[in-house]
């Protein structure tokens, strides 16, 4: 397989993919980003409360 004819398949399926929006019906985008902002800031102070050496 060519380098050429791979890059067409990606730009075929791209295509058909952005019919739909990439989003899923029952995923709430600011639930799912404050879910992710939690669990950020619980691992920076897990990794904070584990660095003593300060």
């Amino acid at each position: 397989m060519s380098f050429h004819s791979t890059a067409a398949q990606l730009v075929t399926l791209a295509a058909e993919g952005g019919e739909h929006g990439g989003n899923h019906e029952s995923l709430n985008p600011y639930l799912a980003g404050g879910g992710a902002l939690f669990v950020l800031l619980l691992l920076l102070w897990i990794t904070t409360r584990f660095n003593r050496d300060r």
